[in-house]
């Protein structure tokens, strides 16, 4: 009889603790706030969102040597938003708070896959010595753009628009790149398969920061959102914008085209934060791990 009472206390306790990690698990992920459910994406070349707490103000972030965009979540805490290079390896990394304490969050493994293409202009996988000097000039100028930070300027949305319509996902990003087999730097944006001369809308409203024609990205605008959060469309037929001008959330800014190191038609986009570039699929709510 003894032992019937025993066993039964014990499976009381098991179903109450049962209960209570549910509980915990649920309350948790109620904490967690919209933009945390949507982009958290702790891996080489994702995106962290790291919790700060509750404070009158925005507190200032910083990781790598770089700031990092912060925001109100819908729980009303502030959390920073963290862009991690395709560089990081998996393992435990942290943001500066200033005036505070080092966080901490954890950086997942992912694997990419490798991409092989045939391009006929061979200048296009071995420049020659007038075009690395190009080469150099154009990256500059897009280092620079990319490195924007307008402090206190909240993005419309992080929540981001397809910057097109229709048309498939065609080149996913951190494709590990071989042309004419020679090894390249890993693909840096997401590619939309989409006939030329179709519109480019900017995904969230922003200010154009750079406009070029570049020996690779061809025609070029990159467009700051805010806070170092930026958009880069290229290979483009045409341009509908100058630098300095203010666009909205949908407005069309480009047309699709083939220029520069392109196979054929579609847009390539970048998106980068704190000046590493992400997946931008993270933020149209098709990423895959």
């Amino acid at each position: 009889m003894r032992a019937t009472t025993v066993s039964k206390r014990f499976a009381w306790l098991a179903r109450a603790l049962v209960g209570l990690t549910l509980l915990t698990s649920t309350t948790a992920a109620l904490a967690e706030g919209y933009i945390s459910r949507k982009l958290n994406t702790p891996v080489p070349g994702g995106v962290a969102v790291v919790p700060l707490g509750a404070a009158p103000h925005a507190p200032t972030v910083n990781y790598d040597g770089r700031r990092v965009m912060v925001l109100r979540d819908s729980d009303e805490q502030w959390i920073a938003v963290v862009g991690i290079p395709l560089s990081v390896r998996p393992g435990r990394q942290t943001v500066q708070v200033q005036g505070g304490s080092a966080l901490p969050f954890d950086v997942r493994a992912k694997e990419y896959v490798a991409q092989h293409i045939k391009l006929k202009n061979k200048r296009q996988v071995s420049p020659d010595p007038e075009d690395l000097k190009r080469i150099e000039r154009e990256l500059h100028a897009q280092l620079a753009a990319y490195r924007t930070f307008r402090d206190g300027v909240t993005p419309s949305n992080v929540i981001l628009d397809r910057p097109v319509e229709g048309g498939r996902l065609s080149s996913p990003f951190g494709l590990r790149r071989f042309f004419n087999g020679e090894e390249r730097n890993p693909h840096s944006g997401l590619d939309f398969a989409v006939p030329t001369g179709t519109p480019v809308k900017a995904p969230a409203a922003g200010r154009v920061v750079l406009v070029g024609d570049y020996f690779f990205n061809g025609k070029t605008v990159f467009v700051d959102h805010g806070q170092g959060f930026i958009s880069m469309f290229c290979h483009l037929s045409a341009i509908d914008v100058r630098v300095g001008d203010e666009v909205a959330r949908g407005q069309t800014i480009a047309k699709v085209g083939a220029t520069g190191r392109a196979t054929g038609p579609h847009l390539h986009w970048n998106v980068s934060l704190n000046d590493a570039r992400v997946d931008p699929a993270i933020f149209i709510g098709a990423w895959k791990p």
